[in-house]
């Protein structure tokens, strides 16, 4: 059995499908980690997301901001004008769709293979065991019928550090954007979420989140994507997927089950015009 993970799919089911065929992919046997932003901005979100979910047995797949924002459209908390993502809401299995995307986890640790799969990162402050909570706290509100009152309060950069003592909305919202949008933290515990390009691009003060001193999971091995514009990296357990496949770049998988973890990927069309961000 072959596990492979894969970095930001956003809709670029082609693509998609291309980097299966080079890694060889047998649905009957291997295993699918997904880092999450399934669809937007790409040309075929519907097909991408019904692909997905037709893999569900063999897939595991975390939320991204923009899974989460589709799920605000859905709830009727946001609108768009998307053309990829208005393909999902007029789809006759959107309600099966959304559903599925819905009870996604916010983070999966698989403590055989001893790695473990977020969409932005781990915030610095949390060892695995409070991340794993915090995580499970979302999924939660999530998976309950008043799921849309969540999407009501889920926008908004406050608070920006945490605190045990958070509560309520402000506490969803910091878990939620440390796990689906954090690129950026202080040695402190401040997130900063406005910065969207590479290492160097921002303020004082400011670090790459798995930089920062003490950081509690640095010995965990930390799969995720978010971030195009750092791409691939790996080093000092950390593995970064999003190499850029909506803008030109490449889609990128890491397996995961062999000794030393072994990288594919293929070279994408833009789809969109643009840098990487």
């Amino acid at each position: 059995m072959a596990v492979y993970a894969i970095g930001d799919l956003q809709g670029c089911y082609d693509d998609f499908r291309r980097l299966l065929d080079k890694c060889q992919f047998n649905p009957d046997k291997d295993r699918l980690w997904l880092a999450g932003d399934l669809i937007s901005r790409g040309p075929k979100s519907l097909d991408t997301l019904r692909y997905v979910v037709s893999l569900d047995k063999v897939v595991t797949s975390v939320l991204g901001n923009h899974d989460l924002h589709m799920l605000a459209v859905d709830a009727g908390m946001k609108t768009t004008r998307d053309p990829d993502l208005i393909n999902i809401l007029e789809a006759p299995d959107r309600r099966q769709l959304m559903n599925w995307l819905r009870h996604r986890p916010l983070l999966h640790h698989d403590p055989e293979l001893r790695y473990t799969l977020v969409h932005a990162g781990i915030y610095p402050q949390w060892n695995l065991t409070q991340a794993q909570a915090y995580a499970a706290e979302l999924h939660e509100i999530l998976r309950a019928d008043n799921y849309r009152d969540f999407f009501e309060h889920m926008y908004g950069d406050q608070p920006d550090r945490w605190s045990e003592d958070l509560q309520g909305w402000d506490r969803l919202r910091f878990i939620c954007n440390s796990f689906s949008r954090m690129r950026f933290c202080s040695h402190d515990g401040r997130l900063y979420l406005e910065a969207k390009g590479p290492p160097g691009t921002q303020p004082e003060g400011f670090h790459p989140w798995y930089q920062v001193n003490d950081r509690q999971t640095r010995e965990q091995k930390i799969i995720f994507g978010h971030w195009s514009t750092l791409g691939r990296q790996s080093a000092n357990n950390i593995y970064a997927l999003d190499t850029g496949c909506i803008w030109g770049g490449e889609l990128t998988a890491l397996r995961i089950d062999t000794a030393e973890p072994q990288y594919i990927s293929v070279k994408c069309p833009a789809h969109r015009e643009g840098k990487l961000k």
